[in-house]
């Protein structure tokens, strides 16, 4: 054997002892369908957005929120309220807890204390026994009255719309304002919460970790009009479907446009089961939702001590 036999006959050995070529992710083309129950097709995911121009990154993004009105055409505040004061309130207890307890908990609340005047008043020990099931109820209960007692105080009992006003209110901050000037008062805002932060960074939208800055950032990508139901989607989507710790990436309806497709579950029947409320058949977070969800095949939450 010649001296370039034995080295072609060594290159073709090492090639052998190479890996394979590792398979690109898959991500379901249309996963609308998943979420009806029907198994998605597949098509090769998308790459990562790096070096996205801001162009393509305004039309993804709007592209993005097109779709999820259509898999969520019901979005709505997913907290039980009649009037701003209600919804402040509810939002405001909504920290660091599930809407579904709040929903169960304000019942008892409101019934007792119906107007911010009434809340003001109210003897704190009694208040916090109400709030125990939310969490944190001793710092709730002081925010709820303290707040109670500056509308009655500084607002003739009635809950402002302005936001700089708003923001002046115990335990109300930007988030809190903003789902009340959108959802009480029809004025465009967006709500940062924990799944709006969390997605709005897996869809590259924006690399800021600052509630303010995602604010800022994220608004700037679409029209102010577009804002609250915008909130609405994202919130909506991190919940039933785009979860913090296993994600349902085989059922998603984004998957295309997705950077992050593959962090989750991504074979379709397995991705159906980590579903959660109505897209997984199971009840949704408000004892009483709007007309448009129960007509979509939505649930209504059982109340606070329910069977089941």
């Amino acid at each position: 054997m010649t001296a370039q036999e034995g080295a072609v006959k060594k290159t073709e050995k090492s090639l052998k002892k190479q890996a394979p070529a590792k398979k690109p992710a898959v991500a379901p083309k249309k996963a609308a369908a998943a979420v009806k129950g029907v198994a998605p097709a597949k098509t090769v995911a998308p790459s990562t957005p790096r070096g996205e121009s801001r162009t393509a990154l305004v039309r993804r993004a709007r592209r993005i929120n097109r779709e999820l009105a259509e898999v969520y055409p019901y979005a709505h505040p997913e907290l039980d309220f009649e009037n701003p004061f209600q919804l402040v309130v509810a939002t405001v207890l909504s920290a660091q807890t599930t809407d579904l307890r709040v929903n169960q908990t304000t019942p008892a609340l409101f019934a007792k204390y119906p107007t911010p005047e009434d809340l003001a008043a109210a003897d704190p020990e009694e208040v916090e026994e109400i709030l125990r099931p939310t969490g944190f109820f001793r710092a709730k209960t002081k925010s709820v009255i303290g707040l109670s007692k500056a509308l009655a105080e500084d607002f003739g009992g009635e809950v402002p719309g302005r936001l700089e006003d708003l923001v002046k209110l115990p335990g109300v901050g930007r988030k809190t304002a903003f789902v009340v000037l959108g959802n009480a008062f029809g004025r465009p805002g967006i709500s940062v919460d924990t799944h709006f932060q969390r997605l709005v960074r897996r869809w590259q939208w924006t690399a800021e970790t600052d509630p303010d800055k995602i604010e800022a950032a994220v608004g700037a990508l679409f029209p102010k009009s577009d804002w609250t139901d915008l909130s609405h989607h994202v919130i909506w989507h991190g919940r039933r479907i785009c979860h913090a710790r296993k994600p349902a990436c085989g059922a998603c309806p984004i998957a295309p446009l997705c950077p992050a497709y593959g962090e989750g579950e991504t074979d379709p029947e397995k991705a159906k089961k980590l579903l959660k409320y109505e897209k997984g058949g199971f009840p949704g977070q408000r004892l009483n939702p709007p007309r448009a969800y129960l007509d979509a095949g939505g649930k209504p939450a059982p109340p606070l001590g329910a069977a089941g």
